[in-house]
C-alpha cells in the first residue's frame, strides 16, 4: 500500500487519475488530499498549496515510491 503522495499519510490510498481513462497516470492520495472540500484536489486544494505541489509533483512521488518498493501484487494503492 502506498502512502499519500502529497501529505505522506499511510495507506491505503485512493487512486486519483491525472487524466481520466489513463490507468498508468494514477496518483496515490489519501481521502483528505483527494476529495476533501477544503484540502483536496477536488476542493479548494489547500493541502496542495501548503505543500507547493501540483499533479505532476504528486505523480512523480507515486512513481518514485513504486520504483523504490515494487508492490507484490497489482493492487498497490
Amino acid at each position: 500500500m502506498l502512502p499519500c503522495s502529497v501529505c505522506d499519510k499511510s495507506g491505503p490510498s485512493e487512486a486519483h487519475h491525472y487524466k481520466q481513462g489513463l490507468q498508468y497516470t494514477c496518483i496515490a492520495l489519501c481521502q483528505d488530499c483527494h476529495t476533501n472540500s477544503i484540502l483536496g484536489w477536488h476542493g479548494q486544494k489547500r493541502m496542495w498549496h501548503i505543500k507547493k505541489m501540483d499533479e505532476i509533483d504528486a505523480l512523480n512521488n507515486t512513481i518514485k515510491r513504486l520504483l523504490e518498493n515494487p508492490p507484490e501484487n497489482n493492487n498497490a494503492f
